[in-house]
């Protein structure tokens, strides 16, 4: 829905809810281990977006002052050169965190199901997930691109250098310490740090209040979504048995 709306919403946080909502729904809420949700989902989901403006405002300033006396042509092409690299060492960060999360619930479910006696993740789960990862990122971003490159403010190539380079530094950090942060949430809110060193009336902020509001439905909206679906495979189970 936040796809066809552009609005980039993080698939982590879908991810975590669908996870709460059916536990939720086949054992009641003592089969959630809250205090883990807070400390390795909460705190995170606080914690990354406000890294990434920080870290973003600091690197834009930093370089708009090194810059500063040359013209915005040859900067523009400096940096068009530089961001690719940029671009790949968020795409890096992007699979480092994201795809172990897709990776942990598959693994989950086939010990759950009896189908592996050990939480060891198959080689087939990860080069499935890093394939689908891949496929999904080609396929079906333009909308959320479109969002993020224009919408939320004017994206010049030394912004989007400063912006993937922070956020992604961000999310390093994040996966050196085991927490699975919103790689989308991180880049936006980079984005909009970015934005505000120009001044704050740069950042589109009635988009980017869109954005937020889109982040604190996510989570609650694919928790019933998956209790939902679990409640309805229940009800068919008990038909079919």
């Amino acid at each position: 829905m936040t796809w066809r709306l552009g609005l980039p919403s993080s698939s982590s946080h879908a991810l975590f809810g669908g996870l709460i909502g059916a536990m939720i729904a086949a054992v009641g809420v003592s089969g959630v281990e809250w205090k883990g949700v807070f400390d390795k989902i909460i705190l995170p989901m606080i914690g990354s977006p406000v890294l990434g403006f920080l870290g973003a405002w600091v690197l834009m300033t930093g370089l708009t002052w090194l810059v500063r006396r040359r013209p915005q042509g040859p900067v523009n092409r400096w940096f068009r050169i530089l961001q690719p690299f940029s671009a790949g060492f968020m795409a890096f960060s992007h699979g480092s965190n994201d795809a172990q999360k897709t990776m942990g619930i598959i693994t989950l479910a086939l010990v759950a199901s009896g189908q592996i006696g050990t939480f060891a993740i198959p080689l087939w789960v990860k080069v499935a997930c890093a394939i689908a990862m891949a496929l999904g990122t080609y396929s079906g971003g333009w909308r959320i691109i479109h969002t993020l490159g224009s919408k939320v403010i004017k994206l010049d190539p030394i912004h989007g250098f400063a912006a993937e380079t922070s956020a992604a530094s961000v999310i390093q950090l994040a996966t050196h310490f085991g927490f699975p942060v919103s790689t989308t949430h991180t880049i936006t809110a980079a984005i909009m740090g970015v934005g505000s060193t120009q001044r704050l009336s740069a950042v589109r902020w009635g988009v980017a209040g869109n954005i937020v509001t889109a982040w604190l439905l996510t989570l609650p909206a694919a928790g019933l979504v998956g209790a939902g679906i679990y409640l309805a495979g229940e009800a068919i189970h008990a038909v079919l048995t």
